[in-house]
């Protein structure tokens, strides 16, 4: 860090800094008082900032120095240039991320940068993006009519950040964004279906989305896996159904997450379904559940077509298809099963969101709100 110093002989004020490993001191003609100090002071952080991210230019500064000629003479117009705008570094960065990441999440990274972060920095250059400009621009988002979520504002944000900290790395300079914080994200709050609504609408249901409706309730299966599993996936020798795959979009890619990857076991629902699915189709498709020409389900036309215009035929409140996988965890819950069971049967790395979103559910699919414990003390204690 460069300082600033008087001289003893003249009691006049000088620069004090390294730079290029070499010990540089520059002499004013500023006396030495608090402020002439402050003032230097403020030039001296600059020089430090920039030395930091690599844009300084000692002539800019010292035009008349005798230690120019130990430094290089690169202009400021060609040092700038070596630092490229946003937009040209995150389009560079987002094809290197194609081989990382999955279709899914290259698609919502593109479309978060064209959408919001391009139209805001893309003329500047990454290492001029301040911590105020994003401050302000997420207030922006914030703002913004129809309102954003903080999940989705956050998701906005990740990009932005993981685009100057790798942009940091490589014109060694300091990512502004690095210590951004996330907007606080409210608790999940979810809504599962009881067991009577779950019966209702298992009766009700279209017959040939009947067996679809009954394994999702009944194995907690998101979407993406069930509309993407594979026969050859189904074991009913064993009764397991081997999540190994997901359809995203149109194309079969692996599991959300490496503990996504798991054996389902099958109870006897769902075992019958599948098993009165596979003579429905008829070894029509590789998919277990298929269109009329095999080819698998589509989730949007599933959700618009099929399960909203049920739940309202029903008078029940919409709630999206994946509340069927919330539906078969506070089911698991409630009948008893060991957490840890159930944590695998879900895909999840640990019970701690068992605990935490779907317990509260229990009591009302179980009835005892504590009656469990009277009634072992009342056996037990005399």
């Amino acid at each position: 860090m460069g300082s600033i110093n008087a001289r003893k002989e003249t009691g006049l004020l000088y620069f004090d800094f390294r730079y290029q490993n070499k010990r540089c001191r520059e002499q004013t003609a500023l006396k030495d008082n608090a402020a002439n100090r402050k003032r230097l002071k403020e030039i001296v952080k600059k020089i430090d900032a920039e030395i930091l991210i690599g844009i300084f230019v000692y002539q800019n500064y010292f035009p008349n120095s005798s230690n120019l000629s130990k430094f290089s003479n690169s202009s400021t117009v060609e040092i700038e240039n070596a630092i490229p705008t946003f937009c040209d570094f995150s389009e560079d960065w987002l094809q290197e991320m194609i081989g990382q990441w999955r279709p899914s999440n290259y698609k919502k990274a593109n479309s978060y940068l064209n959408l919001y972060l391009l139209p805001e920095f893309g003329s500047q250059r990454v290492n001029e993006i301040s911590k105020s400009q994003i401050m302000k621009f997420r207030s922006y988002l914030v703002m913004l009519e129809p309102k954003l979520s903080p999940s989705y504002i956050n998701h906005i944000i990740n990009p932005l950040r993981m685009i100057l900290q790798e942009a940091g790395d490589r014109y060694d300079f300091v990512s502004t964004c690095k210590d951004v914080r996330s907007l606080k994200v409210p608790k999940t709050d979810v809504d599962p279906f009881s067991l009577d609504e779950v019966n209702l609408i298992i009766k009700s249901c279209r017959k040939d989305y009947k067996n679809y409706v009954i394994t999702r309730f009944f194995t907690g299966m998101r979407s993406a896996e069930i509309n993407g599993l594979l026969w050859k996936n189904v074991d009913f020798k064993r009764k397991l159904i081997l999540v190994r795959q997901a359809l995203i979009g149109n194309t079969l890619m692996p599991t959300k997450t490496d503990g996504s990857v798991r054996d389902i076991l099958m109870s006897s629902i769902v075992f019958d379904a599948l098993k009165e699915q596979k003579k429905a189709s008829n070894n029509l498709s590789e998919f277990v559940f298929c269109n009329s020409v095999g080819n698998p389900i589509d989730g949007d036309n599933f959700r618009k077509w099929i399960w909203y215009p049920l739940l309202r035929y029903l008078n029940l409140e919409k709630r999206t298809p994946y509340t069927t996988r919330h539906t078969a965890a506070t089911i698991w819950l409630a009948s008893g099963e060991s957490p840890d069971f159930i944590a695998k049967q879900m895909g999840h790395n640990s019970t701690e969101m068992l605990f935490s979103v779907y317990s509260r559910f229990v009591p009302n699919l179980t009835r005892n709100d504590g009656s469990a414990m009277e009634k072992l003390i009342k056996k037990r204690i005399v």
